[in-house]
């Protein structure tokens, strides 16, 4: 990968950040953000744009997908249902997943690498440490590579890299401060914009990853571990 353009998806998250991280150091990058009407979507867009400034990348892109608002039957979409407090215990999916969202914003970044000649897409999925959605499994990102393959130009060969796909969250953590990824420009939580709420899954996964790793998080929290959930 080492010289090759990469388009990276960077939602503004930790694990975007460490992807991006990854592939900064391969080289040359091209950001991509994709709003989708979830509740913190200005909070994402401003992390967005932090880390791309921090990289110094002149080649990024928003999209949005406020179509994804309009299906719901996502706590990160729907206002009427509630981010459910934190459970990392959870074996079924959770609330928070936004249906086959994944394979929107992959498309777009496609479109647009194989538009820039661009050879790899670089998204941070986590599978084994995730929240359990189905599209951030390395058998979906397989499978949708070999779309990618019979859906593009012969000649465009683009890959979907995934480098933190198999990493638990400390170990992502310890990854981005050998790579001095600025974490205090990240945002993780599902629901609050200002303070994270630290009770979300989002949250007690990063928080778990941290502790994990032997550092503390850089962002402020309004609570940690609140009463009721699990780690």
């Amino acid at each position: 990968m080492k010289g090759i353009l990469s388009v990276v998806l960077v939602s503004g998250g930790m694990d975007s950040a460490v992807t991006a991280a990854i592939a900064a150091k391969e080289g040359p990058v091209a950001f991509l953000h994709v709003n989708y009407g979830q509740r913190t979507e200005k909070r994402e867009l401003s992390a967005f744009n932090a880390i791309a400034d921090f990289y110094g990348v002149e080649k990024r892109l928003v999209c949005n997908l406020d179509y994804l608002k309009d299906i719901g039957a996502s706590a990160l979409t729907d206002q009427s249902i509630d981010v459910p407090q934190g459970d990392l215990s959870r074996k079924d999916i959770p609330p928070t997943y936004v249906p086959f969202r994944n394979a929107q914003m992959l498309s777009i970044a496609v479109a647009w690498a194989e538009a820039i000649g661009a050879k790899n897409v670089c998204i941070g999925a986590v599978e084994e440490d995730s929240s359990g959605y189905p599209d951030c499994r390395g058998e979906f990102f397989k499978a949708f590579e070999k779309a990618v393959s019979s859906g593009t130009r012969p000649e465009t060969g683009i890959k979907i890299v995934t480098p933190v796909i198999h990493l638990k969250k400390h170990e992502i953590v310890k990854k981005g401060f050998e790579l001095k990824v600025p974490f205090h420009l990240t945002w993780s939580c599902y629901s609050d914009s200002t303070i994270a709420c630290g009770g979300c899954d989002s949250c007690l996964l990063r928080l778990k990853g941290f502790a994990g790793a032997g550092f503390k998080d850089p962002i402020p929290y309004r609570a940690e571990k609140p009463e009721g959930t699990s780690l």
